[in-house]
């Protein structure tokens, strides 16, 4: 019998071999743009899972199915931008975040354990050098098996990382080399996508499709996840950022990318697209939307709503 997780990675297709292809990325002045032409990964075997848009407009996309990240750099064609080839096999990259402030990539790396049935793995943090795409630093999560799943950059400069099949959010303050747990609970048994509204920690959960906000009291302790009531069902809810005073959220079983207006405990849904093929990460940048379709091995786009 598979463990949630393993349905999970079954359901978003990380099985699947297609080809994956990244959309063109224009610049005008320091803001991005979507153009017309797909643009395609020389690549055969890669699946775009998360993505982000780093200074100056350059495109960063991990595959969920090679040991590669691909970037794109404005009017240029994609390129291999970290080889993990000499990990174990089956290794794959999940969350991506751009940190310009520290000239940092933030990657999720996953390698399966031979022999192990139901699969394990074991995960990684990653830091890679913007400008280079050297390693910086490395930090293994605890335990037999772990999925490093997404992460995001906390108002204390601290670095929020989910691990989506132990139910637990670590945090690595800025600086440091190793990340201690922030917060573990059942509810959590299923988190996802992270990101900060206004200050204020969200989270949701890829296996019960919810979303919560984390309450965190003055000494920095977090507190028992909020439950927020959405009018209308979310699926999947995967990828998720923060831009404008909203949520915008990938969700990969509906195949529908949504932005979320939060309103006390509540929240209100409104489907910006639907129809996608797997959608798994989300990007605000500037005046556009970016989006992964990873069951489609494409990066799209859409105008930021006003």
């Amino acid at each position: 019998m598979k463990s949630k997780h393993e349905e999970q990675l079954k359901r978003t297709g990380a099985g699947r071999w297609m080809t994956a292809a990244v959309l063109m990325l224009g610049v005008c002045g320091a803001v991005c743009h979507a153009q017309a032409a797909d643009l395609l990964i020389g690549d055969a075997k890669s699946q775009p899972e998360s993505m982000t848009v780093a200074p100056g407009g350059l495109l960063i996309v991990g595959s969920a199915s090679s040991p590669f990240v691909y970037k794109v750099r404005p009017g240029t064609t994609a390129e291999k931008y970290i080889d993990a080839s000499g990990e174990a096999p089956g290794t794959f990259f999940f969350g991506m975040l751009a940190d310009g402030a520290t000239n940092t990539l933030w990657a999720c790396q996953l390698t399966p354990v031979a022999g192990t049935s139901p699969v394990r793995r074991h995960t990684a943090l990653r830091g890679f050098d913007l400008a280079s795409g050297k390693e910086k630093s490395r930090w293994d999560l605890p335990g037999d098996d772990s999925t490093c799943n997404d992460f995001a950059i906390g108002p204390d400069k601290a670095l929020y990382v989910t691990d989506t099949a132990n139910g637990v959010i670590y945090r690595l303050a800025a600086g440091a080399t190793r990340a201690d747990v922030f917060l573990q609970h059942r509810n959590l048994m299923g988190v996802d996508g992270i990101t900060f509204l206004d200050g204020v920690l969200y989270v949701n959960n890829v296996w019960f499709n919810k979303l919560y906000r984390i309450p965190v009291d003055a000494a920095g302790k977090a507190g028992t996840p909020v439950d927020i009531w959405m009018d209308q069902p979310v699926l999947g809810p995967d990828g998720m950022r923060a831009a404008n005073g909203k949520l915008f959220l990938a969700e990969n079983a509906s195949g529908q990318v949504a932005v979320l207006t939060i309103h006390g405990d509540k929240a209100s849904v409104t489907v910006l697209r639907d129809g996608l093929k797997t959608p798994t990460g989300v990007e605000p940048a500037g005046d556009t939307l970016w989006f992964t379709q990873r069951g489609a091995g494409v990066v799209g786009s859409l105008p930021m709503p006003r």
